[in-house]
């Protein structure tokens, strides 16, 4: 038998250390992540003691992260994708240009050459996916516009740091770099290679994925095994990022990614969140521990200033770039303030990007240090930037006129025009949200000729509503002028189609603040969430996906069918419909 069990030390030490620390830090009134980056310090080759396998901690670590992104796959598809595209796109460009034009400029000063500069300031320009789906998910804001638009802008920036990886070995040469590369052609025929592989690889999970995947899923339930379907789930989410890497080599993450979106398709797909939770946070948790073991603290007495600089790169050059391209867009402040500290922070791809700058000679030892240094200080701190956000923001409400005007945008989608008619004034039904739910739920108001009115975030997708001549208006329906701009005080009922629990209550509470009479159904994911919801005195429909949609808009068109036969004190009754 062989005794030298290093997978089973590196697992035991971090998961064993990440748990002391990790309580001892939410005792502290930390994050309980700072734990878990200590604790990997602790057993890093960089400190005295028992020192784990940094080789497999660091694949480990690579398993959390393809089950992460699995798990947004899962909650984001292509549309969500597509429905940000306008900010999420020219914002990945921009503040990955800033970072980088920074880091140079750092680079420069430290006496470095282009290439090491270009190379520097590209790794402090990728924020980690990691980190931003704790700090979301923490705050059940993964699902709502603002996560949507964090996470686009997130998933453009891997893309651009997949094509960087592919372009690093050819140009390493011209870039200055020391390692002796194989010729790989034209720089061209490389470029056209990579968009050619991943565009194969997206093709191959649109078109035969999303048939062949849902399918082998129906196929393991009816076994009904509970252990083969979670089995399916995880070999699901770890092959095809393998298969991604190995066959058209696209990155795991974007590999893990395109498979949970394409298992979105499946109706199984909340079942499949909830059976890879447990693994998620458990391989989440030997990421942070990695990049612990990858840090030497001797960096911050040997180069303070530097570390400074690159910390300052991170959490304000990059957050403000996005904070200003956000509030360009005419977005609102909540909206800016959240992308910016979504983005202090980096992560997977910075590490892969230093790691080979100096395997290709490009970045000296001391950069890829600071890296991690930037790296571990930005996480650490990077929850508390989120818990910061809503007193920031009621901080400058109160002393500065420029930010109540930024707040309270005039957007011309904010109200419904002049011209729109009494129908959609009185009597109405609004409808909040205009995903996958509330399309099918449009679908059948208007079969049936009922009137409604939508509130939506995503400013785009009211813009195009409003074009086919639909009632639309944009904002976020768990503020009251957004209600009283969708005429909710004359409105027959409100119907709530997002997952969006956390501001379920505060709609329901303003729209019968604003109308007494008003019926309010509500979308719920759960048995317990509706007991809730119903104990609240809010109406719930416990259904999923396309059978959520369809028993939502049955409970409408009921409401309709016997509305002249209920007294209006009867209109708040609960509707409950089995998932």
């Amino acid at each position: 038998m062989d005794h030298n069990l290093t997978l089973i030390t590196t697992i035991a030490a971090g998961f064993g250390g990440a748990l002391v620390f990790g309580f001892i830090a939410e005792k502290l009134r930390l994050p309980a992540l700072v734990g878990y980056l200590f604790a990997g310090i602790l057993i890093g080759p960089a400190t005295p003691g028992f020192v784990a396998d940094v080789h497999i901690a660091s694949q480990l670590s690579e398993i959390g992260v393809m089950l992460l992104m699995f798990g947004v796959g899962l909650h984001f598809s292509l549309g969500d994708l597509l429905s940000v595209r306008r900010l999420a796109v020219p914002g990945a460009v921009v503040q990955m240009t800033v970072a980088t034009l920074l880091g140079m400029a750092m680079a420069w000063w430290m006496g470095w050459s282009l290439g090491s500069g270009l190379i520097f300031g590209l790794s402090l320009s990728c924020a980690s996916t990691v980190v931003l789906l704790k700090a979301l998910e923490a705050r059940g804001v993964l699902e709502s516009m603002n996560g949507r638009i964090a996470v686009g802008w997130l998933v453009v920036e891997d893309l651009a740091c997949v094509l960087v990886l592919v372009l690093m070995p050819p140009l390493a040469g011209l870039l200055g770099g020391s390692a002796q590369q194989p010729p790989t052609g034209p720089l061209w025929m490389t470029l056209g290679q990579t968009f050619i592989q991943v565009a194969a690889f997206i093709a191959l999970m649109l078109l035969a994925g999303r048939k062949v995947l849902p399918w082998l899923l129906w196929q393991v339930v009816k076994t009904g095994s509970r252990e083969l379907f979670t089995l399916s789930v995880i070999a699901a989410a770890i092959g095809i990022a393998y298969g991604a890497s190995a066959l058209f080599s696209v990155s795991f993450a974007l590999g893990a990614f395109f498979a949970g979106t394409v298992m979105r398709e499946s109706a199984l797909s909340h079942r499949a969140a909830q059976e890879s939770l447990p693994l998620r946070d458990a391989f989440s948790v030997l990421f942070f521990v990695s990049v612990g073991m990858l840090f030497d603290p001797m960096v911050l007495l040997t180069h303070p200033l530097p570390v400074l600089g690159v910390v300052a790169i991170i959490m304000l050059g990059k957050s403000l770039a996005a904070l200003a391209l956000v509030l360009s867009f005419r977005y609102p402040l909540h909206t800016a303030l959240t992308v910016a500290a979504s983005l202090a922070q980096i992560g997977e791809f910075s590490f892969i990007l230093a790691g080979l700058g100096v395997a290709l000679g490009l970045l000296p030892a001391q950069g890829m240090s600071l890296v991690l240094a930037g790296a571990l200080i930005s996480i650490a701190l990077n929850p508390l930037l989120f818990a910061a956000i809503a007193p920031l923001q009621g901080w400058l409400l109160r002393r500065s006129e420029l930010a109540r005007t930024l707040a309270q945008r005039e957007d011309p989608y904010a109200e419904l025009p002049l011209s729109t008619e009494n129908k959609y004034l009185r009597g109405q039904v609004v409808l909040v949200g205009y995903g996958q739910v509330g399309r099918n739920i449009a679908q059948t108001l208007q079969r049936e000729n009922i009137p409604f009115v939508v509130a939506e975030q995503n400013r785009e997708l009211v813009e195009a509503l409003r074009a086919e001549g639909m009632a639309a208006v944009s904002g976020n329906a768990a503020e009251p002028e957004v209600l009283i701009q969708a005429h909710i005080a004359n409105a027959a009922m409100l119907v709530i189609a997002i997952p969006d629990t956390l501001h379920v209550r505060q709609m329901a509470e303003t729209a019968r603040a604003l109308n007494p009479a008003v019926d309010v159904v509500v979308r719920s994911h759960s048995e317990e969430e509706s007991a809730l919801l119903r104990a609240d005195g809010v109406g719930a429909v416990v259904v999923r996906d396309e059978a959520l949609a369809q028993s939502m808009a049955r409970h409408v068109l009921n409401h309709y069918a016997h509305a002249d036969e209920a007294p209006a004190s009867q209109r708040h009754t609960t509707a409950g419909v089995g998932a």
